[in-house]
């Protein structure tokens, strides 16, 4: 049984047959029509009046059933025959109460369209029709209302799969445009499909934003020219930074998965076992945790719609600088554009300029295993920066060095650079004392001056070092300038307090041996200050004198000394105790 729609369609009433003295009137020689919108309100419902109505103006004789109260009525129908329409595609009750009830756009259009269908009268059964183009009269006429909504969306030839995809976040626009792409699909399909990759790619976290930060930090370190993978990831990455939240959000939700499959409509093409799965298998045996393949694969979409050979084949390349599997691994979690074509080629430029610059590759290799976004930054850029390392004297090995421990170092602008040595030359310090706090330190150089180092020199002048003292404290101990502290200087500061010492203590300790917050409390501190303390007996007070009693180990220099003094019944300072080597310490104490 089909439907007719006629958009033409008119309300034919009849003339009365009955005269007022109840007697036949003859057949009526002609109707009166209509347009469906030009007819009161009282011929469309019939509805109690205290006006008399005139005898001849009986209703039709076939009114159709009233509707719902109100619009949302009207809704609740369509949602409902939505659900049993996709029940009709095989798929679980659970499913099609969840896709009913979340395609919201895809509902209202349905019922829209059912809705004006109606309001021109405009639905008939076809074997009805009296063949000039009026349908027939009887109440089998009229089409339920959820009958009409379930042949309308089969009408719309999708299958369900519109509905689906607005239900797990595309707009409506969307969904209609990506279902196009998979006319081929059936609906449960399409359902398992979208289930595992969204397990793929959100089952992780995204403790504080993390996927988003490295998104922007890939972005903002990119200056060589790119493929086509890599301009279409960023424009993903524009979308979702439009949004509130922005890239921040990235991975922290499925709400996501629209953005994705907008951008990267053909992902709902890929075949589970063919494509993704092999994917995730072998990220797996490169040393990707199960939980964090979906940070690799949001980073790089494009990844999905590899082949694993050709996969294989750009993962090999990287055993040209030391990286093994598991080193490729944790290559891809840092960055993962490093399976694109335009950043490979620019490996080999990098290679090829480390070894110009007389970069030991030992040196050059760890520095692309620890950072690979390396490869994304034009030689020409890292060129001025290693120029500006030039004018510390820091070259060739030294330059090695530096890049190795530090290789973010490079990724500075050179002003920013600059902005450190004129800081370090505001303390007191040199050129060539600069330089070589570039070799001892160099992730200093690559640190904020307003939010780290800064923040540092304050803390030393607050527990009382002056800035007279200051050259003499980090040349000593640079990385003073890098620690943490609320994490790490404060706490052990606390600690050193609590146990007896005062501010002005800690800022002798620290003025005389400056590493003296560098140690830990529990590894370091307690244990030695429990030996001195309970063990040798000795006040406080020793440690403010010799700080760098913290410095020696307690199984091999402290404790050995010690019990050879005891033995022999010497008491002596923690100076004369540990600041001897071996052999002075043997000819003085031990006779030998």
């Amino acid at each position: 049984m089909s439907i007719s729609i006629s958009t033409t369609a008119t309300k034919t009433l009849p003339i009365p047959t009955t005269n007022l003295n109840n007697q036949p009137s003859p057949k009526p020689l002609f109707h009166l029509s209509f347009p469906p919108n030009s007819l009161p309100s009282s011929l469309h419902h019939h509805k109690p009046s205290n006006k008399l109505r005139p005898l001849f103006a009986s209703p039709p004789p076939h009114d159709p059933p009233p509707p719902p109260e109100n619009q949302l009525d009207y809704l609740t129908l369509t949602r409902q025959a939505v659900s049993e329409f996709l029940l009709q595609l095989g798929i679980s009750h659970e499913d099609a109460v969840s896709i009913s009830s979340n395609s919201h756009k895809y509902t209202q259009m349905l019922n829209d369209i059912v809705l004006e269908l109606e309001e021109l009268d405009s639905w008939r059964i076809d074997n009805n029709n009296n063949g000039d183009g009026s349908g027939g009269d009887g109440e089998e006429g009229f089409v339920g209302f959820k009958e009409k909504v379930i042949r309308m969306a089969k009408e719309k030839g999708d299958n369900g799969k519109v509905a689906f995809l607005e239900s797990v976040g595309l707009s409506l626009s969307s969904a209609i445009n990506v279902s196009r792409y998979m006319s081929g699909e059936s609906l449960p399909a399409l359902i398992n499909k979208v289930k595992y990759m969204k397990e793929m790619l959100f089952c992780g976290s995204n403790g504080e934003g993390l996927i988003g930060k490295n998104a922007r930090r890939m972005m903002r370190h990119l200056s060589i020219p790119v493929d086509d993978d890599v301009q279409q990831t960023l424009a993903f990455f524009e979308k979702i930074e439009a949004r509130r939240g922005g890239l921040d959000m990235l991975g922290s939700g499925d709400a996501y998965f629209r953005f994705l499959v907008e951008s990267f409509p053909r992902l709902l093409l890929l075949s589970v076992e063919s494509n993704l799965k092999p994917v995730v298998e072998f990220l797996e045996t490169i040393g990707v945790d199960r939980g964090r393949i979906g940070n690799i694969l949001l980073l790089f979409p494009p990844i999905m719609f590899s082949d694993i050979k050709s996969i294989r084949r750009k993962v090999f390349a990287f055993e040209e600088v030391g990286a093994m599997d598991k080193d490729v691994g944790k290559m891809l979690l840092k960055y993962p554009w490093i399976l694109s074509t335009s950043i490979l080629e620019n490996y080999k430029e990098i290679l090829l300029f480390f070894d110009e610059e007389k970069v030991p590759k030992l040196r050059a290799d760890r520095a692309i295993r620890g950072l690979p976004h390396l490869l994304g930054c034009s030689t020409s850029k890292l060129k001025l920066m290693v120029e500006q390392i030039g004018e510390l004297r820091v070259r060739n090995k030294k330059l090695g060095q530096v890049i190795a421990k530090s290789p973010q170092m490079l990724l500075r602008k050179p002003q920013e650079f600059l902005e450190v040595v004129s800081l370090l030359e505001d303390l007191g310090f040199d050129n060539e004392d600069v330089g070589k706090i570039l070799v001892r330190c160099p992730e200093l150089f690559a640190a904020s001056i307003e939010k780290t180092l800064k923040k540092k020199v304050e803390f030393l002048n607050s527990i009382g070092v002056s800035n007279d003292h200051l050259p003499r404290v980090i040349n000593k101990y640079p990385e003073f300038l890098v620690s943490d502290v609320d994490r790490t200087l404060l706490p052990r500061m606390s600690y050193l307090m609590e146990i007896g010492l005062s501010r002005r203590d800690i800022a002798f300790m620290i003025r005389r041996f400056s590493p003296l917050l560098g140690y830990s409390i529990g590894k370091v501190f307690q244990p030695k200050l429990d030996f001195l303390l309970n063990t040798m007996d000795k006040p406080l007070k020793e440690v403010v004198d010799y700080p760098r009693y913290f410095s020696f180990s307690l199984e091999k220099k402290i404790k050995p000394r010690f019990w050879v003094l005891k033995g022999r019944n010497v008491d002596c300072s923690l100076k004369d105790m540990l600041g001897k080597n071996d052999d002075e310490f043997a000819t003085e104490f031990m006779n030998i």
